[in-house]
This record gives structure tokens, sequence and C-alpha cells, in this order.
């Protein structure tokens, strides 16, 4: 059954068209759910290319509405930072919010349990911070994810807290791919190596062609153009072999490549409310 369900997400990959009429509408928000600033971004090179830089990173959420169904991407850093305007200084860096996601969702008439579905590219704090919000939604998440992020203590980056707060009634356990709604326009992708079950995400809007979300398989542009690994990975090995799928993914679908953490790819997609389709 594994073999099979493997067979059929990678087919629906490369199918592009092949599946049943997407749900109409197909939409990719971005929000603003955080920015990071690091003194020192040595982290993000195991080849000391980032030593002593500073720099400035993006944490952005992405939700993606599938006909009357929501799904979304990662959760930021918290909305309970929006109240601290200088932000918080934690894991190397100043952490601050600016806009909430719950105020952001409300601009669409949203609330936290209209939210269909919730799936994290990893568990790391700067994605996992509001996972407390929705106790509502079904969380699409690897096993082998949430068994090094219950780990004690907790993994480099991991908040416990935040864990336990996944809603253990609510979880579907992804193993492998996994083809969100059924018809091959949403896809949550296997790309190991950063942490052991980190996920990418595929989606194929019908106007602006299909578009992979990185997760932390890259931090900067800079690394996605170089093949970097970072220090942090928890397996160099898989990280190669994951910057190899990602790669030859976005050569066949001609996909647009966004780099979640980087300034200049969040900068690049529409400003919230708007979307791309």
């Amino acid at each position: 059954m594994r073999l099979a369900a493997s067979l059929f997400a990678i087919t629906a990959i490369l199918a592009g068209t092949a599946h049943a009429e997407p749900a109409d509408p197909l939409q990719l928000y971005t929000l603003d759910c955080g920015t990071l600033e690091l003194q020192d971004m040595a982290m993000f090179s195991d080849t000391g290319e980032h030593a002593g830089e500073p720099g400035v990173m993006a944490v952005p959420c992405y939700l993606i509405r599938h006909g009357d169904d929501w799904l979304l991407w990662d959760t930021g850093l918290g909305d309970d930072l929006a109240a601290l305007p200088e932000g918080k200084d934690q894991l190397g860096g100043r952490w601050t919010v600016r806009r909430t996601l719950t105020s952001q969702l409300a601009d669409l008439g949203l609330v936290p349990r209209d939210i269909d579905y919730v799936a994290l590219s990893h568990l790391h704090a700067d994605h996992s911070g509001n996972i407390g919000l929705f106790p509502a939604s079904t969380w699409l998440l690897p096993a082998e994810e949430l068994r090094w992020g219950a780990a004690a203590p907790a993994p480099l980056g991991v908040d416990a807290a935040l864990v336990a707060q996944i809603p253990k009634d609510k979880l579907r356990f992804l193993d492998g791919d996994h083809d969100v709604f059924g018809d091959g326009q949403v896809m949550i992708l296997r790309a190991p190596g950063h942490t052991p079950g980190h996920r990418i995400l595929l989606v194929k809007l019908p106007k602006s062609g299909p578009v992979l979300l990185s997760g932390d398989l890259f931090h900067t542009r800079e690394n996605y153009e170089q093949s970097r690994v970072p220090t942090v990975n928890v397996d160099r090995a898989d990280t190669l072999a994951s910057i190899d799928r990602f790669a030859g993914l976005a050569a066949f679908l001609h996909a647009r490549v966004v780099v979640q953490h980087a300034p200049e790819d969040f900068a690049a997609m529409p400003v919230f409310p708007a979307f791309l389709d």
C-alpha cells in the first residue's frame, strides 16, 4: 500500500492536468508572519561562506484556498510577539512580528477555526509559533518529524511547549509525498535533511503556473543557487539529495521557486491580501 501511495503521489507531481480539474478558485496568499534579524549567518553554510555576516530573514506563512477549503503552510513566529514592538532576542537573533496571523486571516473574513488543514515544513520554532491557534484544524505532519521534535531534551530550534500544542486527535500522519486535496494541485513533498521529516510544498496554480515553496531546504537565494548546507542540518547527505530533487522538480515543471526566508522572494510575491492564482 505504501508503494502504491508513493507511485500515486509521484504521478500526481508529474501529470500536470491529467487529474480532475481543480476546484475554482485555487489561490496562494503570502502572509507576513515575522522577521528574523541575525548578527551572524555562519550556521547557514557548513563550508564557511557566511561566517560573521549579519542578515535579515523574512518569515512568511502561506495560505492556500482550494475551492471551499483552506490550507495553512507554516505558522510563523507567534502572534504573542506582536505585543513587543522591539521584538525578542532568542536563538541567536531578534524575532519581531508586525502583524498578527489572526489579523491577516480576519482581512479575508476568516478565523482560525475556518482553516481546514495546517501543515508545517518542519517543527523549528520560527515555523511553528502559532500552533496553538488551530486546535480545530486537521494537521498534516510526518511521524518522523514528530518523533524527532518530541525528543527530550528538545532538538536545537524546537520549542517543546509549541510541539505539545499539536492536537493529537486531529493528526493525519504523512508517509512520503501527500496530495492534499486529491487532484494533484497541492502536494506536500518529502525533502529531509534540514530535519528528519522536512517537507516542501508544490502548488500548481492555473494562471501563474507551478510554485515551489522551499521550507528551510534553503534559507537564502545565494544558498539555493550554490546548494549550500547549513551546519545545523541533521543529515548532510539527505540535504543534498533533497536539493537535487528540488532542482529537478523546478526544472521539469518550470516552477517559480520561492525561498521562504529570502526577503527578496517575499517582496516579489503579491502584497497581501492580493494573491497568485
